[in-house]
Order: C-alpha cells, then structure tokens, then sequence
C-alpha cells in the first residue's frame, strides 16, 4: 500500500487500531473488508480510515457521530467495486467503498455524497423516496424544512448552481454540461457530482492535509479540464458549508464553542 502524506495530528497516540475501533468511535452501522486484504494491508487501511476521519471531524468541527450520518453508514474496503472507480457511494445500502489499491484520496468525496444523501429528507418537505440526493433534487424544489441549518445548504447550492442573481445556471455549471456534451456522456454535470468534487476541493486547501482523505484536486487531468469549480467559487460555497457543520457541532456539543 502506497504511502498518504498527512500533516495533522497525532490522533492514535502512535498505537494501531482496528476497524472495530472505528465503529465503537464513530458508529458506523458495519465495516466490511475484502477477503484479498492481507492482514498487514488491513492494518494499515485502519490506521489510514481512522485518521483520515479524525482529520475530516477536526475540520468541519462535529461529533464523531455526524461522520456515520448518525449510524446509518457503513464502510467497506477492497470488496467489489465499480470498473474505473476507485471509489463509491451506493445509495441503497448507504455504503462508501473504496477500492484496496486504488482508492486513497476519494473518501472526503464519497463521504460528501453519502452525507448529501441522508440529508436530503431532512433539507426537503417533498423528499422522494431514498435514492435521491439533497443536491439534485435542490435543482427540482424549493419547498424546505424550515431551519437555520437548512438555510445553509440553500446558499451553498445556490451559489454553487447559479448565478450570482440567482436566475440562471452559473458558469461553472455550464462548462461542467459543455464538457459533459463534449464526451457525449452524463456524468462531470450531475449537480451530486459538481458538490461532491466541490467539498473535496475544499477540504484539500484546508492547512490541515491528509492525501487519504482527499487528493488529486488540483493537478490531475480533472482539475486541469477546469472540473473543481474555481477557488472564488469554492470560497463561496465553503463559508456556507463550514457554517452549516459549525452551527450542526455547536447544537449537537453546546460545549463545544
């Protein structure tokens, strides 16, 4: 397994952990490793999680619980996968799984799309049923849940969409669906898409790094294609966000100031 820089702080004190010791700490509902993950490479993909989630909670200032959405996710590890996916969300089983060799760097993305996931029936007075994300169905409805909370995230998907009247699809969208016609394919445009490569942009210039967690924002080929919305926009839509977990961490730990 190849080396993640990081420069956060030590959260283990230098000990392994387990998986069973991320699940006791943030409540994942279940971890699965694949049966071709050695013992060695499963220590070291627990370290890594366990960090990597530390870091992630460090950054958006919430309980350990808010990281499995309240114990409705799971995680799974080397089993499956989707052809050229280093990493996925699977909505039905609210699993984030990331491949053994390949999918370092993809969980602030996957995570965003599980945490984009369970919240849309919270965000939404006509959610549909379960498979929907907050963020695309943001582009069908207005109708929200009354809530300071939900106010945020109606900024940020607004500002990340539209323009800046907010009446008409933004440039950053726009050249998301020009790339998107480009390929003839449907995927850099889907609005779950554009927000997840959003946070993960974010969290990648937070002073706190962790290449596990999030990387490749900024020099792939994605990024150069002009895919990760541009830093002002990203600016933006991370005032929204940060004070969305900020005020979700104070509600939740009033100690926590």
């Amino acid at each position: 397994m190849r080396e993640y820089f990081r420069n956060g702080p030590e959260h283990r004190a230098g000990a392994d952990v387990s998986f069973a010791d991320i699940v006791r700490l943030f409540g994942f509902y279940s971890v699965r490793v694949g049966r071709w993950v050695t013992a060695a490479e499963q220590q070291r993909a627990a370290n890594l999680f366990f960090d990597a989630l530390c870091d992630l909670q460090q950054i958006l200032h919430v309980p350990n619980h808010v990281l499995s959405l309240r114990g409705t996710l799971a995680l799974h590890y080397g089993i499956g996968g989707r052809p050229g996916a280093a990493a996925h969300y699977m909505p039905s089983g609210r699993v984030l799984a990331l491949a053994k060799n390949a999918g370092g760097g993809s969980l602030a993305h996957e995570w965003f799309h599980a945490f984009d996931h369970y919240i849309c029936d919270k965000m939404f007075t006509d959610a549909p049923p379960a498979l929907r994300f907050a963020s695309h169905h943001w582009l069908l409805s207005r109708q929200l849940v009354a809530h300071p909370l939900n106010d945020c995230l109606n900024l940020a998907f607004k500002r990340l969409y539209l323009n800046a009247d907010g009446k008409q699809t933004g440039d950053f969208m726009r050249h998301c669906i020009a790339y998107d016609k480009r390929l003839n394919s449907r995927y850099f445009a889907m609005p779950e898409e554009i927000a997840a490569r959003c946070f993960e942009a974010i969290i990648q210039r937070q002073s706190l790094k962790n290449h596990f967690l999030v990387a490749g924002t900024q020099q792939t080929a994605t990024a150069r294609a002009g895919l990760y919305p541009p830093v002002e926009l990203q600016n933006q839509v991370a005032e929204c966000w940060f004070d969305y977990f900020h005020q979700l961490g104070r509600a939740l730990n009033p100690t926590n100031k």
